[in-house]
């Protein structure tokens, strides 16, 4: 017998109980579990003594293996009803994933949508299990290539282990680069949503408490996303094996220099609306998630200006922070630096308005080491000169009520990514951010990974709070994503990430990150640009 801890009860179970005969039996509701700290499939065999945690819909484990399980499921579906059809899921609006069809031999509408889903329902109500399998290299490939899944045998080239882990449910069989649920009668939660070019899935979400969210459309946003993808197409690069060509075809810097004028082109659009406008525009407002770019972004945009004859000045709103005893108070009691009522709107929105107004104002610098404001230089704007300002509460009209909104011209910056390890893996906007901020944060400011992913889920928590709420507000969003930065960003991140030792509660997420990250090639940061927006992570920029 073992002794298997629970909630702080120690129960007895024989060698090999598994995990969801112990959820089971304790009445428990989850759909994974944490053993001795090490993320498990309920499927697992305990064989000694172990502290377990199950985890539900509440948890960000939990909801990333439901989220591939319910993939899994529908691709599944849609293999038993089309055999010849072909799918390829995206990341999208709403926090939700866009499957797009392709070969169904008739169009996608609301009927054979239904269809589809009620082909998925039949088979969670047969609660089929869903099996692991480990094979080697050769015979997934040959798998791979009976179903037609030739994305995923060019990434498997790349795969440094001979072996690879190959679910199995009745007569389908895939790979979703996760663990998984033990069967398909755990997926009872979903919604499916016609939505062109495809459809949309929605799934419980642990950032909205373990409940699937209300569908949001977002027009902006999408209209980011559907250009992402295009230009992924354009480059001959949505898929990791695409882009490791590039760098075997002796062609990494073309493939880095294409990029970056997509970006500058971006800038140049930019330049061409504001001084289109710029007799109206006095307030260029810059918002967007953590490790967008918004530092070399703004700066790259002041200079882009100049070069139309507009000389924009640079206020940040940073300075205008209260001291820390003046925040407002998170649920926690603590100080919530990120609430923007910890800025003192009161003081920046006069000093904004009356340098509009042409007025002098003396701004204030805050200190960071000493935790206090303190007086700037007096500064006054040349007539018709527009102002940026940058930061998390940027196109929060709140902070600046004194200024119209046509006088307003508002930026939403975030890396949109469309890149995939294969069609049915989509690599995630979040875990790109996560990685830059992580090599950031260990080039400038000496802090480890693991330091890194401890604050990551609050930062994600302020970003639903006060950003994303704001970006269909936007006048143009700036997609910073490089398609080329995840070769640079390897050599950088892996060696921090296979550190953080396995009992770590970060273990979790770092090898999560490790599973795609293998799977690029590498560059040499000497091919970035000196004024890139990668460099604000990796470090060398001229602008510092």
């Amino acid at each position: 017998m073992i002794k298997i801890t629970v909630k702080n009860k120690a129960y007895n179970y024989p060698q090999g109980t598994t995990l969801e005969a112990i959820k089971d039996e304790l009445k428990i509701v989850a759909y994974t579990a944490l053993v001795n700290n090490r993320l498990r499939e309920l499927t697992y065999p305990l064989t000694n003594d172990a502290k377990v945690v199950f985890l539900d819909l509440k948890n960000k484990e939990a909801t990333r293996i439901y989220e591939a399980s319910l993939r899994f499921l529908i691709l599944k579906a849609i293999k038993n009803l089309y055999p010849l059809a072909s799918v390829k899921y995206n990341y999208s609006i709403s926090r939700s994933i866009l499957a797009i069809v392709k070969d169904l031999g008739v169009n996608l509408s609301n009927e054979i949508l239904a269809k589809i889903e009620n082909e998925a329902r039949r088979i969670i109500a047969l609660d089929l299990p869903i099996k692991r399998h480990r094979i080697e290299i050769e015979q997934a490939k040959a798998i791979y290539e009976k179903h037609g899944y030739y994305d995923k045998i060019d990434v498997l080239n790349y795969r440094e282990e001979n072996y690879v882990n190959n679910y199995i449910c009745g007569n389908y069989q895939n790979y979703m680069f996760s663990y998984m649920l033990p069967s398909t009668g755990y997926i009872d939660e979903f919604k499916l949503i016609l939505y062109h070019p495809g459809f949309m899935i929605q799934y419980p979400r642990s950032d909205a408490n373990g409940k699937i969210p209300p569908f949001d459309d977002a027009p902006i946003f999408n209209k980011t996303i559907k250009e992402a993808a295009r230009w992924s197409k354009i480059i001959d690069g949505d898929l990791i094996a695409q882009i490791n060509r590039y760098v075997e075809a002796d062609q990494a810097i073309e493939f880095v220099n294409m990029c970056e004028t997509k970006h500058n082109r971006q800038l140049a659009e930019l330049g061409y609306q504001i001084s289109s406008n710029i007799d109206e525009i006095r307030l260029i407002c810059i918002a967007g998630p953590s490790s967008s770019g918004k530092t070399t972004f703004s700066t790259r945009l002041k200079i882009e200006l100049l070069s139309w004859g507009i000389k924009p000045v640079m206020i940040s709103i940073d300075d205008y922070y209260k001291v820390r005893e003046q925040a407002p108070l998170d649920e926690h009691g603590k100080p919530d630096l990120e609430h923007i009522d910890a800025i003192d709107v009161a003081l920046f929105n006069d000093h904004i308005t009356k340098l509009v107004n042409n007025e002098e104002v003396i701004p204030p610098v805050f200190n960071f080491n000493k935790g206090v404001r303190e007086l700037g230089k007096p500064i006054k704007i040349e007539k018709g000169s527009p102002i940026i300002i940058e930061g998390i509460h940027a196109l929060n009209d709140a902070l600046t009520p004194g200024i119209p909104l046509n006088q307003k011209y508002k930026i939403f910056i975030a890396p949109q990514t469309q890149l995939h390890i294969d069609n049915h893996n989509p690599i995630s906007f979040t875990d790109l951010r996560l990685l830059r901020r992580m090599v950031r944060d260990q080039q400038f400011r000496n802090s480890s990974a693991e330091e890194t992913l401890a604050m990551w889920d609050s930062v994600r928590a302020g970003e639903f709070k006060w950003i994303y709420q704001f970006q269909e507000t936007a006048d143009y969003v700036f997609n910073s994503e490089l398609s080329y930065e995840f070769l640079v960003l390897k050599k950088h991140a892996y060696k921090s990430l296979n550190s953080i030792p396995r009992e770590s509660e970060y273990f979790i997420t770092a090898n999560k990150l490790l599973k795609f990250l293998k799977y690029f090639c590498q560059i040499d940061d000497h091919l970035v640009p000196n004024n890139s927006i990668l460099r604000e992570f990796i470090g060398n920029s001229i602008f510092k």
